[in-house]
């Protein structure tokens, strides 16, 4: 859990420090996007794409710490 904790703190750091590198020339598409109102769709599909990666991580280290526990028996 520690791991995907940390992963994802490095995820957030490393998305924040590319959107301030970004901050000073915004490209022509984010405002074309904003203005049509289709800025919210690419918002929610990156979101669930990322809900999704994170919470099959989360099952797949619960997975591994019980297949780790029954190996220690």
């Amino acid at each position: 859990m520690k791991k995907i904790l940390s992963l994802i703190i490095c995820l957030l750091i490393s998305v924040s420090l590319f959107a301030q590198d970004n901050a000073a020339g915004e490209p022509e598409m984010a405002d074309k996007l904003f203005a049509d109102g289709r800025i919210y769709v690419v918002v929610a599909v990156v979101a669930t794409i990322f809900t999704g990666i994170i919470v099959y991580l989360i099952n797949l280290d619960s997975k591994i710490s019980k297949l780790e526990k029954q190996i220690k028996k």
